[in-house]
């Protein structure tokens, strides 16, 4: 029986850089090995390359996965190309939901979990009658891209529902704003102990290869939890630096289509924004790409939202980043001419 707790991004990067690694070993030891001896030895790592190729393959087949991602494995150092990337960009910086991790779906069970509570307990104690949360209308609207205060203000305003706003250390169960936006807290860490939170396809693979080609990556995300989710997911090695809630407030800046999130990662990765790819989610995230003048703006569309992001100016729209990565085996340069290429790398 498969053995779920293992996933193919994690083997395929794991055996790309053993494979990297003992290429460059018998490259730096090409003139102190008798040539027919380096020639034998090549030659077993390439069988043993192809040997590997086929079980990841049938390990891929077995759990319905990305099978052309396997070929990563099999191929020479080209990480660079292999991202899609201009030439010039020497970093990245990535939205956390909705391009590395799927965390929108456990902050929506989160509000739902607070907000509900919280209109069921008024309902019985007032004999009044309001609606409960709506993921699919109330999360869109009023929650997402907010901090949390602002959060609970948007949802009772929505409601007709006045509260003082209280301190910062009331308890959870207070009937205050920020009483609300703590048990929205202790809401999401329960959820996050019980159910966890996934990565989006690509993404580990992404993130491994940006390592190889020297492109130093950074996050943003308005949530105060954003390490713990990283670390949850094992991407939190992969990432130099991350601009979430706390950032916002030490550092006093504005939520998106404002570029400051984006435009502070760039100072603490010291690279300068047209030498950067965002990656970005909503149209909101890519004209904040696009006024804070980055090189490349990509837009990972979750939502049906492709031409909302190329109104925009999206030079790019995928729907993960494992279709960056597969058009990269497909390109110039891979030995198969059949895949689109990028623009920016047909003219370099």
């Amino acid at each position: 029986m498969p053995d779920d707790r293992v996933d193919l991004e994690s083997l395929i990067g794991a055996w790309r850089a053993a494979f990297e690694a003992a290429s460059g070993a018998l490259q730096a030891a090409r003139h102190d090995l008798p040539g027919r001896e380096l020639s034998e030895r090549l030659q077993c790592l390439s069988d043993e390359r192809s040997a590997t190729v086929r079980v990841l393959s049938g390990f891929a087949r077995d759990r319905h996965a990305r099978s052309s991602l396997v070929r990563l494995v099999a191929s020479p150092r080209e990480a660079k190309r292999l991202l899609g990337l201009p030439a010039d960009v020497a970093a990245c910086v990535f939205n956390v939901d909705g391009v590395l991790v799927a965390s929108a779906a456990i902050h929506a069970d989160a509000w739902k979990e607070t907000f509900d509570e919280f209109i069921s307990g008024r309902s019985d104690r007032t004999g009044g009658s309001w609606a409960f949360f709506s993921r699919r209308a109330d999360y869109p609207t009023l929650i997402h891209g907010r901090s949390r205060v602002d959060a609970v203000r948007g949802f009772l305003a929505s409601r007709g529902i006045s509260l003082p706003e209280g301190r910062s250390d009331d308890p959870p169960g207070s009937e205050t704003v920020l009483g609300l936006a703590n048990r929205k807290n202790l809401a999401l860490l329960r959820l996050l102990r019980r159910q966890g939170v996934g990565m989006y396809a690509g993404a580990r693979l992404y993130l491994q290869l940006a390592q190889d080609a020297g492109v130093r990556c950074a996050v943003v995300s308005g949530s105060t939890h954003t390490e713990a989710l990283l670390a949850r997911v094992r991407l939190a090695t992969l990432i130099e630096d991350c601009v979430d809630g706390r950032t916002m407030v030490a550092e006093g800046l504005h939520r998106k289509p404002a570029p400051d999130m984006l435009l502070a990662a760039c100072r603490h990765l010291n690279v300068a924004p047209d030498h950067t790819a965002v990656f970005e989610t909503t149209p909101d995230g890519v004209t904040a790409g696009r006024v804070g003048g980055f090189g490349l703006v990509v837009a990972v569309e979750q939502d049906g939202n492709a031409a909302a992001l190329r109104a925009r100016g999206a030079d790019l729209v995928v729907a993960d980043l494992g279709e960056i990565l597969e058009a990269g085996l497909t390109g110039p340069g891979s030995g198969d001419h059949r895949g689109d290429s990028f623009p920016w790398q047909r003219r370099g």
